[in-house]
């Protein structure tokens, strides 16, 4: 597999150019994510824990689904294909589009899409991107984001306080 190039945005989200990962990453340039949160029918959230080989946040609880939009994809295209590479989801169309982050720090400098979809498994865990997933059901996530955030990638703390706020999630 050859080096990620992705595409960089301006404070505008249009695009402007392109880079490497590392170019982007070291940089700290403007580029773009998707991120996915799988729910089953008991509202539980799925969640994966980030590799710990990865080169940001290894370890980390993270969205059940995570990745960035590579160079001339569009966000939805992006979900759809980190659904199936991450956790094995093969999904007939793009799930349910909730809201988009401004890139910020919390994002790593990522304009961010978020969506959900409802899906009980069975899953396919790619181990080169996730070491687990674990089911959690929500007032469990918020006790822990309260206690111990840093378990947490900030992007996924960032999701989840804007699923808070909209009310996409029952108290």
């Amino acid at each position: 597999m050859g080096e990620e190039i992705f595409d960089i945005v301006d404070e505008s989200d249009t695009v402007v150019g392109r880079a490497s990962r590392k170019e982007v990453h070291s940089s700290g340039l403007l580029h773009r994510s998707a991120h996915l949160l799988v729910f089953d029918s008991t509202e539980r959230v799925l969640l994966q824990k980030r590799s710990y080989e990865k080169d940001t946040f290894p370890g980390r609880w993270d969205s059940s689904v995570s990745g960035h939009v590579d160079s001339g994809e569009e966000y939805d295209q992006c979900i759809v294909r980190e659904a199936l590479e991450e956790i094995g989801i093969v999904l007939g169309e793009t799930p349910e589009k909730l809201f988009k982050i401004d890139a910020c720090e919390e994002t790593t400098q990522e304009f961010t899409w978020v969506y959900r979809t409802l899906y009980e498994g069975p899953f396919s865990v790619n181990e080169q991107e996730i070491s687990e997933i674990r089911w959690f059901p929500g007032d469990v996530v918020d006790r822990q984001l309260e206690a111990r955030g840093e378990v947490f990638s900030p992007a996924f703390a960032l999701v989840w306080s804007k699923m808070r706020e909209v009310g996409y999630l029952r108290s």
